[in-house]
């Protein structure tokens, strides 16, 4: 069975994030969307989103690099949710930091699958 499409997109996202290519890293995002930068803190559009990745890179030092373990995606109504596990490998760290993500994507007519909601923090924001 194909990788759903938003799996690609993400891993692509995720080498931009870990190169630092916030330009690149833009163009997966709805121009309204929110990224969770931390429990009680929400970028919210694009400046706030690119802003909050650049003081993400400073704050571990321009060391991080992030991956993908399982995932499941539920597609409905031009929506796709993402339920994943991301791996952030900080520095010289021997095993990763990793959280249970959600991520919603929507599917735009002209410019395919975007990122509305990008949650790496998924149900731990419960606690």
């Amino acid at each position: 069975m194909p990788q759903h499409a938003v799996l690609t997109l993400i891993k692509q996202a995720d080498k931009a994030i870990s190169a630092e290519d916030f330009d690149t890293l833009m163009e997966f995002y709805a121009d309204d969307a929110v990224l969770v930068v931390q429990p009680g803190q929400i970028a919210k559009g694009k400046p706030q989103i690119r802003t909050a990745f650049e003081a993400i890179s400073r704050h571990f030092g321009k060391t991080l690099t992030v991956t993908q373990g399982h995932a499941h995606v539920i597609e409905g109504a031009g929506t796709a949710l993402v339920v994943m596990e991301t791996l952030l490998h900080i520095g010289q760290a021997p095993e990763p930091v990793v959280r249970r993500a959600t991520y919603v994507f929507a599917m735009d007519p002209t410019r395919g699958w975007l990122c509305t909601v990008d949650n790496s923090y998924g149900t731990d924001l419960l606690d």
